[in-house]
């Protein structure tokens, strides 16, 4: 089956023989306090840095994925609030979960056809962590480097958190611009879910250690200082970050991966421009996706499309939140093969030239 879908997504081929070479090698029944997961823990973060280009003065940690992100950065590093910009579901679903943490959370919505309004932010004096997504998943939004630049020049202040979780790994992205990138793997890393990688600044930490949190497993102060040794506050998915190691050895860098997809998310949004009643659900090219192709069409053709794409083994991504029955997303992920997008057109040529 060709797997379109944006996330849990397909995952790389290799990651088949490296299943096996884990269970060779060990790794399946290794102590996560002994040598050989520190080992494996280093290598993956002198990886991650080299390869997707974290800043060498940022610190990585481990977690189940990014939602339990959001639990990490609101309960270590807010007391009074933190504020959230968002224009879809996802960003929403971080604000609504911190409220629950932190019941005086902001809000600030704005339209997925525009850049997100910096200038018009009124963010309070007592908010101490601003959080975005950077890839929109349920519309096919993404926030382009300028607005983030503008947002860290008037709240230096502030800590920046952001959501990459449809970006990381597969767009060069700024990161030096936040203090805080995390996201999960099962997207643009090509692995199966169940690990996220988070990325924090060295303000990130002194934060932490101001506020002294340790309340939880998860703690971020905890987190620190456990991977000082490389190590972590818990059990981690040792699979996932082995076979993280073997693809990132593997893989080239962030900035070719970028150059691929940015091509090929040109290439799809032309090629779906030909179809009247098929229509991108972003009409502003400059804050579409890269990553998450959204298209709208009237429910019934949305339904036929997807069933119809099904019968021939092509899954296709549901709309979500509000787009739910007028769109399908096709996910443009690293580990998706250029010759998979070309079957994909032949698809909607051979079924819906009369659209």
């Amino acid at each position: 089956m060709l797997n379109f879908y944006p996330g849990p997504s397909k995952v790389y081929p290799e990651v088949r023989q490296y299943l096996t070479d884990a269970y060779d090698e060990g790794f399946l029944g290794t102590p996560h306090r002994g040598d050989q997961f520190v080992q494996l823990s280093r290598t993956v973060v002198s990886l991650l840095k080299q390869k997707i280009n974290i800043p060498q003065d940022y610190h990585i940690y481990f977690a189940s994925s990014a939602t339990e992100c959001w639990e990490i950065l609101i309960q270590s590093l807010t007391v009074h609030k933190s504020s959230h910009i968002f224009n879809g579901s996802f960003g929403e679903n971080w604000y609504n979960y911190a409220k629950k943490l932190r019941p005086k959370a902001e809000s600030f919505r704005f339209d997925l056809n525009e850049q997100m309004p910096v200038e018009e932010l009124n963010i309070s004096s007592d908010t101490e962590l601003i959080c975005f997504t950077q890839s929109e998943t349920s519309n096919g939004t993404h926030v382009t480097a300028t607005p983030i630049l503008n947002l860290q020049n008037r709240y230096r202040d502030k800590l920046i958190a952001v959501d990459a979780t449809s970006s990381m790994a597969g767009l060069n992205l700024k990161l030096i611009k936040a203090d805080i990138w995390f996201a999960s793997v099962q997207k643009c890393f090509g692995l199966p879910s169940g690990l996220a990688v988070m990325a924090c600044s060295p303000r990130v930490i002194f934060r932490a250690k101001q506020k002294a949190e340790r309340a939880h497993y998860n703690s971020l102060l905890a987190m620190y200082e456990k991977m000082l040794n490389y190590q972590t506050t818990h059990t981690p998915n040792v699979l996932n970050i082995y076979l993280l190691k073997r693809l990132l050895e593997e893989r080239p860098v962030v900035k070719l991966l970028d150059e691929h997809l940015t091509a090929r998310a040109a290439d799809l949004y032309a090629f779906f421009s030909q179809f009247t009643e098929i229509t991108p659900l972003v009409e502003n090219e400059e804050v579409r996706s890269k990553t998450v192709i959204t298209l709208q069409a009237n429910e019934r053709l949305v339904d036929d499309i997807k069933k119809k794409a099904m019968q021939q083994d092509i899954r296709l991504g549901n709309g979500y939140g509000p787009w739910q029955r007028n769109t399908f997303r096709i996910a443009n992920f690293p580990a998706i093969q250029d010759e998979e997008y070309e079957e994909l057109k032949r698809f909607f040529l051979q079924n819906y030239t009369w659209i």
